[in-house]
């Protein structure tokens, strides 16, 4: 219950190659990408990463770190295919498991209450069941008889998830206009870690009423502050998505795109942003 600050590479260091990774956020909302970008400079790969995807997914695709996507979607929400992903996947740089966005969320409610599987009627008459030909159905034993989506639980062995305030305990809050489902990832892996822009006193936490607080310090590992750590993506109301820096990532070539932003560490990374701003003039 004491004090879980870190720093970002030490939450990379606790982490392993083959590991089962979530990845928190929405798109391109929201996402612990501080965290992803210490996970690129680091050699961990060959991962299974479990998340509704954005330039996370994007990114650690286009490096070669996943072996298996399990996925609803991946998208910048601008630009609806997170381009990078697309170029992976066509070049079979990954594996895919391709799932509705129903069936995700009962996968992490499944595995945050530690059930093996939930019923769900999500994929019923729908090609998933086809291009997933791993899943199973279920039928109800009681009157109806009904038959179900046999969703199995999306177990992890560490989750990333970023949010807007959280203190030292490890409690997270979330200030915008959706929690997405980031308290889900946390209780569904075996460890999570969570990035927030700012660490407080958990007394003003208590300030935004108590729905604003997502995450419980019990299903929390480690704490990094990150200011800005989300960007590109939104982190609202502390700041937007950097729609322009956005389409310039979405349109450059990877090699040349790592070598200019991740190249160094984080302070490195947001200096290289300053810089590359200031040469669009602005």
């Amino acid at each position: 219950m004491g004090d879980k600050t870190m720093t970002a590479d030490e939450v990379v260091a606790r982490l392993e190659s083959g590991m089962t990774l979530g990845i928190g956020g929405w798109g391109s909302r929201r996402k612990p990408m501080a965290l992803v970008r210490a996970l690129l400079r680091s050699g961990i790969g060959d991962l299974t990463v479990i998340s509704y995807g954005g330039p996370d997914v994007g990114m650690l695709a286009a490096a070669g770190r996943i072996r298996t996507l399990v996925t609803a979607f991946v998208t910048l929400d601008s630009i609806p295919l997170e381009p990078h992903y697309r170029a992976a996947r066509e070049g079979g740089g990954l594996a895919l498991r391709e799932i509705d966005e129903g069936m995700f969320l009962w996968g992490l409610r499944a595995a945050a209450q530690r059930l093996p599987f939930l019923p769900v009627r999500a994929g019923i008459g729908s090609d998933v069941m086809r291009v997933c030909p791993e899943l199973r159905t279920v039928t109800s034993p009681y009157e109806d008889g009904e038959t179900f989506v046999a969703m199995p639980a999306l177990r992890m062995d560490a989750a990333l998830v970023h949010v807007n305030r959280a203190d030292r305990l490890g409690n997270g809050q979330y200030l915008g206009p959706d929690p997405y489902f980031d308290d889900l990832f946390c209780e569904a892996a075996d460890t999570a870690y969570v990035s927030c822009e700012r660490i407080v006193d958990t007394a003003e936490l208590a300030k935004a009423g108590p729905r604003s607080l997502l995450l419980k310090r019990l299903a929390v590992t480690g704490v990094v502050e990150a200011p800005n750590g989300a960007h590109f993506t939104s982190c609202a109301p502390d700041h937007g998505r950097d729609e322009e820096f956005q389409r310039y990532y979405a349109s450059t070539a990877w090699p040349q795109f790592a070598e200019l932003f991740l190249g160094g560490d984080e302070s490195a990374y947001q200096a290289a942003v300053r810089d590359w701003r200031k040469g669009q003039g602005r």
